[in-house]
């Protein structure tokens, strides 16, 4: 009788919260690409080229997580396994998981008059995860062309959904040349992320990205047909906590774009701010999800080019 073959890939989550909130950030593109590796599965979406956002979801995020990746002949190490899926419907299935364990614990907490309201949440010794008998979410990829399965089982329900997977379309890495660098900015993305909001009112077409050695040292300002407005960030240990600058940079960049980021720039607690000196930006966020783990998320920029006496520049001349 023969063998069957193990499937390429398998992990099992206890808390879907975290995978959700990453991939959540780059819900910009109909499709994503995904990429499964023996560290974890990293998530690329893509928008005509001059927008890139990753999210990686690291091994150490799941309960278990197996890979059984083809290995070429004569290579040492094996063969990432790549497709495409529609990231919306992936959201959809696992933010599932646990609606059902919340809603049970609601209503019991509703007829239960004993238990207070700051208890009415909270895992007590009686509760799944206290018991060990929290949910589990399995994700599952049998073979090369075959559908990724998500399989959620919690409180007795078992639900599992198939997402039809499609013939990867890898996309060319918006290049960063990081030996190159213009500036280097590391700070909070709460204050990133307020300053973008400051500047949202007046509906810019573009934002304009300044660093210099000298003040205000990092400058945004926003120009669309409601006006202008700009932030400037004073140079201290307070807002910024790695300034480096090779030398002035300023760019200008769709803002609609450098919108897609702000949803990961609320659940991170830092932002890695830089530019290189064909005029790429690239935001990497850090994440602190559940037990304190560390996540990343990736986000390039291509800008306008800057044509002499254009101050508009042009959609069309987006990519470099």
């Amino acid at each position: 009788m023969a063998t069957e073959n193990p499937p390429i890939f398998r992990a099992v989550a206890t808390s879907t919260r975290p995978l959700y909130q990453l991939l959540r950030c780059i819900d910009f593109a109909p499709r994503v690409h995904v990429q499964i590796t023996e560290q974890g599965i990293r998530f690329t979406a893509d928008l005509s080229r001059v927008m890139q956002g990753v999210s990686f979801l690291g091994s150490d995020l799941f309960y278990s997580y197996t890979v059984n990746l083809p290995r070429e002949e004569g290579e040492e190490s094996p063969t990432p396994v790549n497709f495409q899926i529609p990231l919306g419907s992936l959201l959809e299935v696992i933010q599932i998981f646990g609606a059902v364990d919340v809603a049970t614990r609601a209503q019991k907490a509703d007829q239960d008059s004993y238990r207070s309201n700051f208890r009415n949440y909270r895992p007590d010794a009686f509760s799944n995860h206290a018991l060990g008998l929290a949910g589990t979410c399995t994700f599952l990829y049998t073979e090369e062309g075959d559908s990724f399965k998500i399989t959620i089982e919690e409180s007795g329900v078992k639900t599992t959904a198939a997402l039809t997977t499609y013939v990867p379309e890898i996309p060319d890495e918006i290049p960063f040349d990081r030996d190159d660098m213009s500036f280097k900015i590391i700070m909070q993305a709460r204050s990133l992320l307020d300053s973008l909001s400051e500047i949202t009112p007046t509906s810019p077409s573009r934002l304009t990205i300044t660093a210099s050695r000298g003040s205000p040292y990092l400058s945004l300002a926003g120009v669309g047909d409601l006006g202008s407005s700009a932030v400037d960030f004073a140079r201290g240990r307070d807002l910024m906590e790695t300034f480096s600058i090779q030398e002035r940079f300023s760019q200008s960049y769709k803002f609609d774009f450098i919108k897609h980021s702000t949803e990961g720039m609320r659940i991170a607690s830092k932002v890695s701010l830089r530019g290189d000196r064909q005029g790429v930006l690239n935001l990497q966020l850090m994440v602190i999800t559940e037990g304190d783990k560390h996540s990343f998320l990736d986000f390039r920029f291509v800008p306008f080019i800057q044509n002499d006496g254009d101050e508009d520049g042009g959609e069309e001349d987006e990519e470099l």
